[in-house]
C-alpha cells in the first residue's frame, strides 16, 4: 500500500488549490486589486500631470517667442524712430546753420557796403576839399597880377558861346 498514490495527490492538490484560491479571493484578492488600481490611477494622474505640464511648457514657450518677437519689433521701431529723429535734428541743424550763415553773409555784405559808402563819401569829401584848395591856390596865383586876370577873362569870354 502506498501512502501517496497519484490520484490522491491530484485530489489533495486540487483541494489545497481550491482552499488557497478561496482564501486568496476572500482576503488577498481585493487588497491586491485595490493596490493595483490605485497604482494605475496614480500612474494615469502622473501621466495627465506630465501632459498638462508639457502643454503648459509649450504655451509658455509660444508666449515667450511671441513676447520676444514683440520686443524685437518694438526695439526695431524705437531704433528706426531714433534714426529718423537723429536725421531730422541733423537736417534742422544744417538748415538753421545755413540760415544763420546766410544772415551773417548778408550782414557782412551790408557792413562792407556801408563801409564802402562811408569811405567813398570820405574820399569825395577829401577830393573836393583838395580840389577846392588847389583851385583856390591856382586862382590866387592866376589872379595875383593884372595881366593874368585880363587873359583869364578873355579866355572865359572866348569859351562862352553866344546863342
Amino acid at each position: 500500500m502506498q501512502l501517496t498514490s497519484p490520484e490522491s495527490l491530484i485530489f489533495w492538490t486540487t483541494i489545497i488549490f481550491i482552499v488557497f484560491f478561496i482564501l486568496l479571493a476572500k482576503f488577498a484578492w481585493k487588497p491586491i486589486l485595490g493596490a493595483v488600481k490605485s497604482r494605475e490611477e496614480s500612474i494615469n494622474n502622473a501621466l495627465a500631470s506630465a501632459e498638462a505640464a508639457r502643454l503648459e511648457m509649450q504655451n509658455l514657450t509660444a508666449d515667450n517667442e511671441r513676447i520676444l518677437k514683440e520686443a524685437r519689433a518694438e526695439r526695431d521701431a524705437m531704433l528706426k524712430e531714433a534714426r529718423e529723429m537723429k536725421e531730422q535734428i541733423i537736417a534742422d541743424s544744417k538748415h538753421e546753420a545755413q540760415e544763420q550763415g546766410q544772415k551773417l553773409i548778408e550782414q557782412a555784405k551790408a557792413a562792407i557796403e556801408s563801409e564802402k559808402n562811408a569811405a567813398m563819401a570820405e574820399l569825395k569829401l577829401q577830393v573836393s576839399t583838395l580840389s577846392l584848395s588847389i583851385a583856390e591856390k591856382l586862382l590866387k596865383d592866376e589872379l595875383s597880377n593884372k595881366e593874368s586876370q585880363t587873359k583869364l577873362v578873355e579866355k572865359m569870354l572866348g569859351d562862352v558861346k553866344l546863342n
